[in-house]
């Protein structure tokens, strides 16, 4: 069993938060421990954590949900919903990549499984320099690429697939989560992404009706968690 898998999107609002949360659903269940991380977030608002990502990710993995919980999933918090070089430039101090891979190496242990999610898609910048790919590659963790069926979505999922590929970066599984509005079936998009890659798994996930803990309702993904 690898120590951590990075839950990474071909695009942002993709789902990456909500596959991340079955996840730890699926360990909790399975009676093994699991951690969580979401080390950088943009569009945070405090006055709302109790509903933010790094809050639903907490409740997934029973962890409850209070300021010094979300501090440590997620040291940085940006308000601006934008790219996280540029609001940390809005804050006047860019992100320190060395802080963020020192705070997800110490995340890492034998004793659970941690579950790290990115922010935005695989190419987004964190720095001027460095963007998820960086990251991605220099933890050097397994991956769940999360892409959705939008039009649009195929191309956005097969480049990223393909750039992680070109980095080493190991994939264990393409996950397709239903977008809102999609030209065709949801089956039909995994169908055509996974002729596209048939050494990988590709799972199509449904879009499930607004409930409390809408990852509870999602099966399927357990072999994500084998090495």
């Amino acid at each position: 069993m690898s120590q951590g898998l990075f839950i990474t999107g071909a695009g942002t609002e993709v789902g990456k938060t909500l596959i991340a949360c079955a996840l730890a659903h699926h360990l909790r269940t399975a009676k093994r421990p699991v951690k969580v991380l979401k080390p950088i977030i943009s569009g945070f608002d405090p006055d709302l954590a109790e509903t933010s990502d790094t809050a639903l990710l907490l409740r997934a993995a029973g962890v409850k949900v209070t300021k010094a919980a979300i501090a440590e999933a997620s040291p940085w918090r940006y308000a601006e919903p934008i790219s996280p070089n540029m609001a940390a430039a809005r804050t006047g101090t860019p992100i320190d990549m060395d802080a963020v891979m020192n705070h997800c190496r110490a995340a890492l242990s034998d004793d659970a499984l941690t579950l790290i999610e990115g922010v935005g898609g695989v190419m987004a910048p964190l720095t001027d320099e460095a963007t998820v790919l960086d990251w991605m590659a220099a933890l050097g963790l397994p991956a769940v690429v999360v892409g959705g069926s939008y039009l649009g979505a195929m191309s956005h999922t097969l480049t990223a697939v393909s750039v992680l590929i070109e980095r080493a970066v190991p994939i264990r599984a393409v996950v397709v989560s239903e977008s809102r509005d999609q030209p065709v079936p949801l089956a039909e998009t995994a169908s055509t992404i996974a002729g596209f890659m048939p050494h990988l798994p590709v799972i199509a996930v449904p879009r499930i009706a607004p409930i409390e803990r809408p990852w509870e309702a999602i099966d399927g993904l357990g072999e994500l968690l084998e090495d």
